[in-house]
């Protein structure tokens, strides 16, 4: 063989070997990812291949599936009552992806997930039947939410403080997300994402906003915890009207002719004095009530019921009026309903934070359990102490103070009152807020409940948090304990 031709023959072979090294490579290594991609028109074709898996409450469907007309899709997802459900499934569109449990589930929903196949099936590539999402919402709370809340803007969210079941989540206004399941819903897409009204925002998890007053709670947990006062029936050293801190501003209470001079946390959070609170703020320090805050949850990025919750804030680096205006959940203080609803079921559950979950358990086709969440997965946020006293407190509010459309017969229901303001100079429609729990003795049932009313459409002078937002609450709590 002369030379010419041996340096050919080695070429073509270095040649096969490295055509041999890419085809492994690919098919070895880079198999899962290109199967993987988005635009693999398998992976969608696959997951609306059969009628999905559904997403269930109180024992029934509030999903299902249709066959559609034509297509390499099979079928795609219908919803029932799909607005009232939607802030508890998201949607699963055939053009726009999966969210909330639709799309944390979405495997298990589609029979894709490893888990729902056994070892023959993986190897063949089999689809197996479907699995379903078991929820702990209660039909009837969260109907209540959606009817009370009605036409306004708002959100509201109920928990079981015992076991940390999520019992309701309602936002408002909502959309049926059933309207873009399919492949050509383009015209309904653009309407529901361009709406000024933002019907597609999950306001209960994922819409944080000033919590005025209702985080007035918080300041007082921080004083009892830190003792700065010893109970609720101590007297505070507070002035009214009161200067906040190295400024001339003067900040007064809503209601001019209320005790708040000098008054206890108990008449403070009865009748909402701002000048209380703002000063034990600025008593306390910023850092004391962001611990108390973060204890309950605040400044928590990873917050998760499954549903990722957008982080409710504690602000940093504020001077001593900015900490005095925290004390009364304004300045940069922020909080989802979510968040607030913790901090009653917490204070209900004698200091102890179940932590929130509204789903119960994944399972499979034949209800084997895939993945549950625990009841009752607590830790310690206030003593015993301070949550009976704020407990007090807090059904003095609804009893006689400034939340008494809150009230059930034959039950003890405890609350706080918000209003927080809404612009710069508060020029827009303030934020009407409730927060409260709800406990019947004789059945030894328990809800916590928090409500915000972003626009009702009333007048300015008749946004309070006992006129728009204590109502719903009741509605909500009352369905609960029933």
């Amino acid at each position: 063989m002369n030379k010419t031709i041996r340096h050919t023959a080695v070429i073509c072979l270095l040649l096969v070997l490295a055509l041999l090294v890419r085809a492994t490579w690919v098919q070895a290594y880079e198999a899962r990812a290109l199967a993987d991609d988005k635009h693999n028109r398998r992976n969608i074709m696959a997951q609306y291949a059969q009628p999905l898996g559904d997403i269930i409450v109180a024992g029934s469907p509030v999903t299902g599936s249709r066959r559609t007309a034509s297509g390499d899709l099979a079928y795609e997802r219908t919803y029932t009552d799909g607005a009232l459900y939607a802030p508890v499934t998201g949607y699963s569109s055939q053009a726009y992806g999966s969210t909330q449990l639709e799309g944390i589930y979405s495997g298990v929903l589609d029979g894709t997930d490893s888990r729902l196949k056994n070892p023959l099936d993986a190897i063949m590539g089999k689809q197996t039947a479907p699995g379903d999402v078991l929820t702990t919402i209660d039909p009837a709370v969260q109907e209540a939410g959606y009817r009370a809340l009605g036409g306004k803007k708002g959100a509201a969210v109920a928990i079981d403080p015992v076991t940390g079941r999520v019992l309701g989540v309602v936002s408002t206004p909502s959309y049926d997300p059933t309207k873009i399941s399919g492949t050509t819903d383009g015209d309904a897409w653009k309407q529901l994402t361009g709406d000024a009204a933002k019907p597609m925002v999950n306001r209960a998890l994922r819409q944080p906003l000033p919590p005025g007053s209702t985080f007035k709670l918080v300041v007082a947990a921080a004083a009892l915890e830190d003792g700065l006062y010893s109970s609720v029936d101590e007297r505070t050293d507070s002035p009214d009207p009161y200067t906040l801190p190295a400024t001339t501003t003067v900040l007064r209470n809503e209601n001019s002719s209320a005790p708040c001079e000098n008054a206890t946390i108990h008449t403070a959070l009865a009748y909402s004095c701002n000048t209380v609170f703002a000063k034990m703020a600025d008593e306390l320090g910023q850092d004391k009530v962001r611990a108390m805050a973060e204890k309950f949850g605040f400044d928590d990025a990873t917050q998760e019921m499954p549903v990722r919750a957008s982080e409710s804030v504690y602000p940093s680096g504020m001077d001593r009026a900015q900490t005095a205006l925290t004390g009364i959940g304004q300045f940069d203080v922020t909080a989802t309903p979510l968040q607030m609803a913790m901090v009653s079921a917490a204070l209900a559950n004698d200091g102890l934070l179940a932590a929130p979950h509204m789903v119960s358990k994944v399972v499979d086709a034949s209800g084997n359990t895939l993945q549950s969440y625990r009841d009752g997965d607590t830790k310690r946020i206030v003593s015993s102490s301070t949550a009976e006293q704020l407990r007090s407190a807090m059904v003095t509010v609804v009893q006689d103070g400034t939340g008494t459309n809150a009230r059930i017969d034959g039950a003890e229901v405890g609350g706080k009152t918000g209003t927080a303001q809404h612009g710069v100079d508060n020029v827009n429609t303030p934020y009407a807020w409730f927060t409260s729990y709800a406990k019947d003795s004789s059945t030894g049932k328990q809800v916590a409940v928090a409500v915000v009313v972003e626009d009702s459409g009333a007048a300015r002078s008749e946004v309070s948090g006992n006129g728009l937002a204590a109502p719903i609450a009741q509605k909500m709590m009352a369905a609960a304990l029933n």
